[in-house]
């Protein structure tokens, strides 16, 4: 294609692996794959192109919640026009939140399953609205909420050469999930289905290779699962009580009865710094994961630095007591209420039993956490039976969790029976300042 002048060579921009993507006509085209897979890019470029070939045709972007549109497939679409060259052809739209093709009026919209309503009553004025494409398929909850979005748009007839399709887009956190058993447990002759992964994107450098060759090496079921696009385990799992689902981070802070807890634990060289945020609803029984961090070769100074410029620094955060020294720096430098985690006989097992309690909302955006809970079972012994406690790998955020949840029902529900601060009790190590808030129940 040319605009301007401007010669566009779409092998060049798209690069290989996404052919029988690209080429497909069908009614389903279902991407699974893992992180560097290209899978959301080539599917934003598709449409770009494509909108501009087919005068007639409009799209329809769906995710969770609808206002997550605008750091993601917003940004994604934007991205692929400025990659195709042809920015002077499109106008972006913040409210309501759109793309239009200033030669034809052609609209890519954006909506979220949170307003079922106006997802329904979705319509353009010009031409047809023939396309759908589902980014972040994963959060979808149910096979039915799909369907009813699948039944109302797009919707009717479309000319020739316009024909309707679906895309869903997404990475395969659980092989539980519904999205398994409608397209990929059988052939079905209106659906394309692929896994792809990192290796088909030419555009990677040698670092970030690098990163999945040491993920292959030291972490092979995460690798499979974030590296090569597999569906994550099922069988074992310490944690199997969670899903990923968008929800309002923000709001969470105003939202009566939840309780707000954070967790540290120390790497450096090969094991990554890791943070984790919590809203615990203790009377639902519900775990909402929010915010993390995951880093290696972090100094103090960094950390530090991290959870102030997250907005953590004066948040009381269990951090791994097995590094006293880190936690004393940290206080130097600014965050005061970092306390150490309680460790000893049963501390794990007794840490994981209690948030298997839990049901557990995984905000997408916590890939990591994402990551280490389809990756977290039991040790195995030589025989294949399971053990009773975990293995010692992808565990980097789980233990940060357990140290945050310490301080949920741990502590006495009546005044009466709070230790006095600094009585020397083990695991207690609370302040009189941060006992200001009163006792967690």
């Amino acid at each position: 294609m040319a605009v301007k002048g401007t010669p566009v060579y779409l092998p060049d921009i798209v690069g290989g692996g996404y052919g029988e993507f690209w080429r497909c006509r069908k009614r389903y085209r279902v991407v699974k794959g893992g992180k560097g897979s290209k899978k959301s890019s080539t599917a934003a470029l598709w449409y770009i192109y494509h909108l501009m070939k087919y005068p007639e045709a409009n799209l329809l972007v769906v995710r969770r919640v609808g206002r997550t549109h605008q750091d993601s497939t917003f940004a994604q679409l934007k991205w692929a026009v400025h990659q195709l060259g042809v920015e002077g052809l499109w106008q972006a739209v913040e409210h309501p939140l759109e793309l239009r093709y200033r030669p034809t009026g052609q609209k890519i919209l954006f909506r979220g399953f949170d307003n079922a309503d106006k997802l329904a009553s979705t319509t353009v004025s010009h031409g047809y609205l023939c396309w759908v494409w589902v980014e972040e398929a994963f959060e979808i909850n149910s096979e039915a909420e799909f369907d009813r979005l699948d039944l109302s748009v797009p919707r009717g007839e479309v000319p020739p050469p316009l024909f309707k399709q679906t895309t869903l887009t997404f990475n395969p956190w659980s092989r539980n999930h519904w999205l398994r058993r409608r397209f990929y447990e059988r052939e079905q002759e209106q659906v394309l289905a692929l896994t792809t992964n990192y290796m088909c994107n030419e555009f990677l450098d040698e670092a970030d290779r690098a990163v999945f060759d040491l993920m292959r090496q030291r972490q092979p079921r995460r690798y499979a699962v974030a590296g090569l696009g597999e569906w994550g385990v099922s069988e074992g799992l310490v944690f199997d009580r969670w899903r990923a689902a968008e929800f309002d981070c923000g709001g969470l802070r105003s939202q009566k009865g939840l309780r707000h807890v954070f967790g540290l634990d120390y790497g450096y060289t090969n094991d990554p710094t890791a943070f984790i945020a919590l809203a615990a609803d203790a009377a639902a029984r519900r775990l909402y994961v929010y915010d993390e961090h995951y880093e290696t070769k972090m100094l103090n100074s960094d950390i530090a630095r991290m959870l102030q410029r997250k907005g953590y620094g004066k948040e009381r955060i269990r951090a791994d007591s097995a590094e006293p020294k880190s936690n004393d720096d940290l206080r130097r430098l600014g965050i005061r209420r970092v306390i150490p985690a309680v460790k000893g006989r049963d501390s794990v097992m007794n840490g994981i039993a209690r948030i298997q309690e839990y049901e557990m909302i995984v905000h997408p955006r916590c890939v990591h956490t994402l990551e280490e809970l389809s990756a977290y079972r039991w040790k195995r012994a030589a025989d294949g039976s399971s053990c009773n406690y975990p293995e010692d790998d992808h565990n980097h955020l789980m233990d940060a969790m357990r140290y945050a949840m310490e301080d949920i029902g741990r502590y006495p529900a009546c005044p009466e029976e709070r230790p006095p601060a600094g009585d020397g009790r083990p695991g207690w190590g609370i302040s009189a300042e941060d006992m200001k808030g009163g006792w967690i129940i």
